[in-house]
């Protein structure tokens, strides 16, 4: 059965839209920023190479943790947990499939996904082109619900990229340095905890289940400051999109010789 405004009883309307200004441009622009995102970090996870800078311990986000025999010496900051990998697999398959997951299922990337990929619908008082909608229940729509699972390993690997972040004040031949890669690194860092806190499904892990905040003054605390960042979780998710691309970017482009760090210090 038809649903949306094909359903029965609904008044069939021939235009396809009688709105006369640009509603296409905003999932447009989002459209081509996902599709970009997604065909970066597709070809960046494939290279299996240039993430990693020993001289300056500079680790790029989507290859962190490097737990393969493959990882070039000294990427692997937690040890090697697993032999070589053929060279068709990713040696970032873990760090991909738990952080694709947490933002492959954000309810705000869905939301945007729908719009701008999927145009259910592309905009308001704009038709989907779909006949049916059979909502979340069935496959693959359904895996759309782990999300709170992949926050906590999203949770995870952030603490693992805070251990990078550290790692990276490292100088040339040893000791404390600082370089632009650091501060890049660094930017990323509280951009990814910015999107990751203010996510809708930390806000219901801290407080979502409480029905008297009094007796929970902490967790009332978190519930608090959780609920400031979530209205901007969107705004947050786009940055740090860009961020990641930077930061894994600038990490290539030094470790593949195209340019050298900038020292600030060190």
């Amino acid at each position: 059965m038809a649903t949306g405004v094909s359903a029965p009883g609904r008044a069939q309307v021939g235009l396809k839209t009688a709105r006369t200004d640009r509603w296409w441009l905003a999932p447009l622009r989002i459209g081509v920023i996902l599709a970009f995102f997604i065909v970066y970090a597709t070809i960046r996870i494939f290279m299996n190479k240039w993430y990693w800078v020993d001289a300056y311990h500079y680790l790029t986000p989507l290859y962190s943790p490097c737990l393969t025999s493959s990882c070039v010496e000294g990427s692997s900051h937690l040890g090697t947990w697993f032999g070589n990998f053929p060279r068709f697999l990713p040696f970032s398959l873990i760090t991909f499939v738990v952080l694709a997951g947490f933002r492959g299922t954000c309810y705000y990337y869905r939301k945007a996904g729908y719009r701008s990929l999927f145009f259910a619908p592309a905009a308001c008082a704009v038709p989907e082109p779909h006949k049916k909608y059979t909502g979340e229940r069935k496959f693959p729509l359904i895996a759309l619900n782990l999300h709170r699972y992949f926050f906590y390993g999203a949770l995870l690997f952030g603490l693992l990229n805070i251990y990078d972040g550290i790692q990276a004040f490292h100088g040339k031949g040893g000791g404390f340095g600082i370089g632009l890669g650091t501060l890049i690194i660094w930017v990323n860092l509280v951009m990814l905890w910015l999107y990751t806190l203010s996510c809708h499904a930390c806000r219901h892990i801290v407080g979502g289940r409480l029905k008297n905040f009094s007796k929970h003054p902490m967790r009332y605390r978190y519930w608090t400051f959780v609920s400031k960042l979530n209205p901007r979780h969107g705004t947050f998710a786009m940055i740090s999109l860009f961020t990641v691309i930077l930061t894994d970017f600038y990490i290539m482009a030094v470790s593949a010789g195209w340019f050298s760090d900038l020292r600030i210090i060190n």
